[in-house]
Parts: structure tokens; C-alpha cells; sequence
């Protein structure tokens, strides 16, 4: 892929983080972002207009181009090299349904199952799983894809994505990689994988069901668009009626129909953290995931998502006792860091577990 031209940031992570209400002891983004006024403004003024006959489908094409190119800055590649679309799973059963018969896809022990599920539906495939850390030195010759999380949804451990991408490049393998948990808090450079994938209804604070799918013009060739409809013909208008139908050449081609209000809120929301210094977000919340660690006695852990064992929920019920929300996942309790989180957020923690 083309990396697209930095842009200089344009809001800081105080101006962003009063973009949103009062977010005091929210610590459930990696389950459920929450949207920035702007996208509750714009939502709520599309359903008035709808109410009062004052909406055609054709306006929200505007919408939804603003929106791409939004996350094609986001994550640093051009525009026609993203798909649009509205589940993960969806977009990973379109990459799976290219894997050779016979071919090895490379996965993540507990990865989460959208990147994971469609490819076992391929009895003809060969689908393994390792250790997050053995990721890159697991890649073999016989490795097609590697398909994995750059964030993993259940640790908040991070991927190291250059080492898997340099590791797949030298034995020919092509790469999936999941950014639903890293987009809009940690940097995303998409251009180092083939493809990438991410739902945005989490760190990039959208409503569920806007997703994008990113490709190399090689990893483009590689898929066939068999979920093809309307939206992606190269006339979007045109493309209503069959049998004729010509498809986008770009990645367009693998557009689905959108659900127009989801992306009336998503164009906010995603332009805002466009707009953003993403590594100073990073540094922000991993610091205060830190500081959460030392004041809990537990190792730094250096990430957004910091988890620790909580295998009866016991101590995430007394969270949410305190009125702090978080989530558990896999055994553990998980509290997220995003943009609006602060030091108070970090000692409203330590007290309701001490309670």
C-alpha cells in the first residue's frame, strides 16, 4: 500500500476529551465506545429530518465518502484502498473465502472469533493457533495468511506487528490483521499488512456496525467479491438493476450497503480522531493503565487494556458496585483507557476494590 501524507493534528487530547459528556469511571471502551457530542448532534438531527420525509438515500453517499477518507488518514493509506462495510466477521469471511484448498492460516490462541471463526469453516484449509508471542517465528513456508488482532480483545496485549509482518514477508505469507481494538488509541500504520480489518464501535467511538476493511492492490487481487450488490458498482446509482453490472476497480468493490444512520454518527466521531496525535493518546492511556498497575501491585503492563485475574467477577462486581464501569473477559477484569479517562479515574479504582 501507498501511505497517504501525515497530517498535522489538530485538536488535542483535552479539546477531544470535552467533546464528550461526563465520562467519569467509564473504563468499558475495548467493549463499547462512547460517541462525541458532534455524532449524538448529527444522529438525532438525521432522524428529525427523516421523520419529516426531509432524507433520500442518495444524500448519505456524501457521509459515507467523508467518512472513508476520514479512516484511510486514520491509519495512513488512500482512499480507494478501503472497503466499507459493517462486521468484521463479514469482511474475514471474504478474506477466508480466498484461501487456497490445502493452504495454512496462521492464527492467535484466543483471539477473538471474528478473525478466527470463518476460516475453521473451510474444512479444506489448515487453521492453527499459537501463542501471541510465537506469532512471527511460528510462520512457515507452508503459512498463506496470518490472520491476528494487533490488540487482543481479551488481554489488551499488543501485538508486534512489525516482526510478523517482516517474518510473513519472508516466507511469502500474506497478513490479516485486526485493528478493532487499536485504531483511535494506539497508532495504525495499514500499510505494513496486506489487509486489515476494524469495527469501530470501540476506540473510534462510532455506532455498531461501521467497519472498514483495508488492501493492498496485491492482496486485492487475491479476493473475489462475492458479496457484490449495489454498492459496489463503480456507479453506485447505476448498479440498482441487473443483469449488467459493472464493479469499482479500487477496494471499493468490496463495499456492502450501508446503514445510513450508523454512518451519520461515524463521520464525527471518526474525523474527530483523525484529527488527533494518536501516539499522545497511546501515552495517555498506557500511562494511566500503568499507574493502575503500580497501585494494584500487579507488573506494568504498558497497554490501554489492563487486565488481571478475576475468574468469579468478584472484584469486577464491586466496580461496578461503585458505579465504575468496566468488563470481564476470559477470567479476567478488564479496564480500558481511552481519551477521557484521567488520575481520578485510576483512584475511584483502587478504592472500590479496597472497600
Amino acid at each position: 500500500m501507498t501511505s497517504t501524507a501525515t497530517v498535522t493534528p489538530a485538536v488535542s487530547i483535552a479539546d477531544a476529551a470535552s467533546q464528550f459528556g461526563d465520562a467519569s469511571g467509564y473504563l468499558a471502551v475495548a467493549s463499547i465506545g462512547l460517541p462525541p457530542r458532534a455524532a449524538v448532534d448529527a444522529m438525532r438531527a438525521d432522524l428529525n429530518a427523516w421523520f419529516h420525509a426531509d432524507r433520500d438515500p442518495q444524500g448519505y453517499d456524501p457521509v459515507i465518502a467523508r467518512t472513508r477518507d476520514s479512516y484511510a488518514r486514520l491509519v495512513g493509506v488512500a482512499a480507494d484502498r478501503v472497503a466499507t462495510g459493517s462486521q468484521t466477521s463479514v469482511f474475514t469471511a471474504l478474506v477466508a473465502a480466498a484461501v487456497p484448498a490445502g493452504a495454512e492460516v496462521l492464527c492467535v490462541e484466543g483471539d477473538f472469533s471474528s478473525i478466527v471463526f470463518p476460516f475453521l469453516q473451510r474444512p479444506d484449509i489448515r487453521v492453527r493457533s499459537v501463542p501471541l508471542d510465537a506469532l512471527a517465528d511460528s510462520i512457515t513456508d507452508a503459512t498463506w495468511l496470518v490472520s491476528f488482532s494487533l490488540v487482543q480483545s481479551a488481554t489488551g496485549a499488543v501485538a508486534d506487528g512489525p516482526a510478523i509482518a517482516a517474518a510473513a514477508g519472508r516466507h511469502g505469507a500474506l497478513t490479516y490483521c485486526d485493528v478493532t481494538q487499536a485504531a483511535g488509541v494506539l497508532p495504525v500504520d495499514a500499510t505494513m499488512w496486506d489487509s486489515t480489518v476494524c469495527h469501530t464501535y470501540k476506540w473510534l467511538c462510532s455506532p455498531r456496525g461501521v467497519a472498514f476493511l483495508t488492501l493492498s492492490t496485491g492482496m486485492q487481487a487475491l479476493l473475489r467479491p462475492v458479496q457484490a450488490g449495489w454498492y459496489a458498482g463503480d456507479d453506485v446509482w447505476q448498479s440498482c438493476y441487473g443483469p449488467t453490472m459493472h464493479l469499482a476497480t479500487d477496494a471499493r468493490q468490496f463495499d456492502v450497503s450501508p446503514a445510513w444512520q450508523a454512518w451519520v454518527g461515524a463521520e464525527h466521531a471518526i474525523a474527530l480522531f483523525a484529527s488527533l496525535d494518536i501516539p499522545s493518546v497511546w501515552e495517555h492511556t498506557s500511562q494511566l493503565g500503568d499507574e493502575l498497575c503500580d497501585a494494584l501491585g500487579i507488573p506494568q503492563q504498558h497497554q490501554a487494556i489492563v487486565t488481571w485475574s478475576d475468574p468469579d467477577k468478584r472484584e469486577l462486581g464491586k466496580l461496578i458496585a461503585a458505579g465504575i464501569r468496566a468488563s470481564g473477559r476470559a477470567g479476567r477484569l478488564r479496564a480500558s483507557f481511552h481519551l477521557w479517562n484521567t488520575r481520578a479515574d485510576v483512584a475511584a479504582v483502587v478504592a472500590a476494590l479496597q472497600g
